[in-house]
């Protein structure tokens, strides 16, 4: 298993009680979002910080280094893992 794999696991274990609910809304809200618009945006925001706190973590050394082209790629392939479980997660703080 690769490093971003490992922490996108570790992020899911670590917060399970925040990743529970807020795929449970975000459930509701891909299939009726004005109405759970609102709750949708609350949650969301607790999970980004944590999702940017884990991908930081990932990140961070490797832009100061001489791997710092493949930061970028890094960084994608762990917000895949992230759209893969939460398709909606681009639309939180979307007016």
């Amino acid at each position: 298993m690769r490093l971003y794999q490992k922490l996108f696991q570790e992020m899911l274990q670590n917060h399970q009680d925040l990743f529970a609910k807020f795929k449970d809304i975000h459930d509701k809200f891909a299939v009726d979002p004005d109405t759970h618009k609102l709750e949708f945006n609350k949650i969301g925001a607790e999970v980004l910080d944590i999702v940017r706190r884990y991908e930081h973590k990932l990140c961070g050394s490797t832009e100061r280094s001489s791997f710092s082209k493949f930061s970028a790629n890094l960084s994608d392939k762990f917000w895949q893992g992230v759209r893969a479980v939460f398709p909606k997660i681009d639309f939180i703080g979307i007016k």
